[in-house]
């Protein structure tokens, strides 16, 4: 190590769980990290040479590391968490969300009111929340209205101005919305059995108040109080109508969080459902922008403490898809089977739906970030060594057996650029030999490419099997291109990807967008060639008929093509016409040849 400061401090670092801090020389905090181990975790990044290019760059420019000590491995957690919210150091994941949520409010009151706000303030008042979607909260409140009379006056109800009559009750009373506590038509003890089982609602239990309405509706029908029995049946059918669209799993699953993960090369996307009584009362996915090689692991800890800090969750168990380390106190449980599992998948579905959601926005709004994502994830699935910005793609054409022609479609950075397309009329090969073919064509492609100095493609794609690689490898020999240019070739039946020399193919997700990319770019080359392949068909076929006049000649068909289009105007043309293009002679022996047809 050149730095004898960096190598003193790391023989001092402590062995125990806690945050590490990195420096760069002008004193600025550009890293902060959390270990079980200190010492060891911070020796990792000066031990080995890293794959990543930013890691590599980060350990360059440490010039001091400091530490904080924790306790525990989920204080380290916190602690991590609060310091990258706080500095932002430039190689920490970015958590992407800068919301204000929706809460609900039942108000520190006589006769309380409820209702939504973005706002929390610490006056003794209950905050439901924070709900990720404004949606909800409407519907929550519209349920809540629909089963009980709350008062929506913000009047100081206090026992003094009720007695002394200095309200009066407003259209709401008069509507049947509210039972006028104002006037004292309504005794504080009932309104807080409504408030009770309110806040049972918003926690996800609705068991107790449908209990309560079911005992009411017998009471009243007993007493043959049959319109009130009926109203009370309407509310029960309301409450078990949401009751049912928001039970999702068992209702003994209750006090759980969900979390799953689903990240590419550059971002990561974490789904949190918070589950109470079967239901799903929250439910929201975090971006995180990596800057590192974060592993799945890192991310999802992460997110956890940062999800769980900003709504304030205090449940005591959660469901995560591998394992993860926040500490003795939360219960961590991975689901195999069930609906444990069944809920597991419904947040990874998220995940992915959020993700899919992002890439369309992206695609969008910034377009060069949704390449270098493609990029980057097509070098990865592929096994190249470099990212494939310059892609193309042959296809042979020969139906039939006649006029083989080739194509040749080029994609850069994932798009097609069809400038770069080429045709290639066989010109070696006698009769449908589609290896042959192949070989031919690679080697003019890359001979003239080499020959005009232009630049060379990252991968090459031939459409076909084993025989259509091995041919177009043998150009890539001739050209001595072997291991310049990475070459694989794709298999129609099972989308097979095949290697040089490696007989396993490999096989792609079918979701996949390299997979899709790659199926672009097949069908492209077959599109491109089958065009090119009908236009010599029928130009052959249309200029041998015209040939076939005794006295005309190739020329001649061709000025006569020019003017008239099709051999059907030719031949219907008058003979007056067709002197104006080739002639009186030859429009004679035009004309005499379809009137003996």
């Amino acid at each position: 190590m050149e730095n004898p400061s960096l190598d003193l401090q790391l023989k001092t670092l402590p062995r125990e769980p806690g945050v590490y801090q990195y420096y760069d020389i002008e004193g600025k905090l550009i890293y902060v990290g959390k270990a079980k181990n200190i010492k060891k975790r911070v020796s990792s990044y000066f031990a080995k040479t890293h794959e990543n290019g930013k890691t590599r760059v980060l350990v360059k420019k440490i010039a001091n590391i400091k530490h904080i000590v924790v306790e525990t491995e989920k204080d380290a957690l916190l602690l991590e968490n609060n310091l990258i919210k706080k500095y932002q150091p430039r190689y920490n994941v970015l958590l992407k969300d800068d919301k204000s949520y929706p809460w609900i409010c039942i108000k520190k009151e006589r006769f309380p009111r409820v209702f939504s706000t973005r706002r929390v303030f610490k006056d003794g008042s209950e905050y439901f929340g924070p709900y990720t979607s404004m949606k909800t909260v409407h519907t929550l409140l519209d349920l809540i209205k629909g089963l009980y009379h709350l008062r929506t006056c913000n009047f100081n109800l206090s026992e003094e101005k009720i007695e002394s009559g200095k309200y009066k009750v407003c259209l709401e009373y008069h509507l049947g919305n509210c039972k006028g506590p104002c006037e004292g038509f309504q005794k504080e003890e009932e309104y807080n059995q409504y408030i009770i089982a309110i806040r049972e609602i918003l926690k996800g239990n609705f068991k107790d108040s449908l209990s309560q309405f079911k005992t009411q509706m017998k009471q009243l029908a007993q007493e043959m109080q049959f319109e009130d029995a009926q109203r009370i049946k309407e509310k029960i059918e309301i409450l078990e109508n949401y009751q049912a669209k928001s039970t999702i799993v068992n209702p003994k699953i209750s006090n759980v969080d969900v979390f799953t993960i689903k990240s590419d090369e550059g971002y990561g996307y974490v789904n949190f459902l918070q589950l109470s009584y079967g239901s799903i009362i929250r439910s929201h996915t975090l971006e995180i922008k990596k800057k590192l090689d974060e592993t799945d692991k890192q991310l999802l800890e992460l997110a956890i403490t940062e999800i769980r800090q900003r709504f304030t969750s205090n449940s005591t168990e959660i469901y995560v898809p591998f394992k993860v380390d926040l500490g003795e106190d939360l219960k961590v449980t991975i689901p195999k089977l069930g609906d444990k599992k069944r809920i597991l998948e419904l947040s990874l579905r998220n995940a992915k739906y959020y993700r899919m959601e992002r890439f369309k926005q992206v695609k969008i709004v910034d377009p060069d970030r949704h390449a270098n994502r493609i990029m980057a994830q097509m070098k990865l699935d592929l096994r190249l060594s470099e990212e494939p910005r310059h892609i193309e793609c042959f296809d042979n054409s020969n139906i039939q057996g006649t006029n083989p022609v080739a194509a040749c479609v080029v994609f850069k950075d994932g798009k097609p650029s069809k400038r770069d397309y080429r045709h290639f009329n066989i010109k070696t090969v006698d009769g449908p030999d589609d290896f042959a073919s192949m070989e031919e064509v690679v080697y003019r492609r890359y001979k003239r490419l080499l020959d005009e100095n232009q630049s060379l493609p990252q991968l090459i794609i031939i459409d076909g099997g084993k025989g259509q690689l091995s041919s177009a490898l043998k150009s890539l020999d001739a050209l001595n291109l072997r291991k310049k240019i990475a070459i694989i070739g794709i298999a129609k039946r099972l989308e097979e990807l095949f290697y040089p020399d490696d007989p396993i193919p490999l096989y792609l997700d079918k979701k996949s967008e390299t997979l899709k990319i790659i199926q672009q770019l097949r069908n492209e080359a077959h599109r491109f060639g089958i065009e090119h392949h009908r236009n010599r068909r029928s130009k052959n076929a249309l200029t041998t008929e015209l040939e076939t006049i005794p006295g005309i000649g190739e020329q001649t068909v061709v000025a006569l093509m020019k003017q008239f289009k099709s051999v059907k105007r030719i031949a219907e043309a008058d003979e007056k016409d067709l002197e104006q293009v080739v002639g009186q002679s030859r429009a004679k022996k035009i004309k005499a040849y379809y009137k003996s047809k």
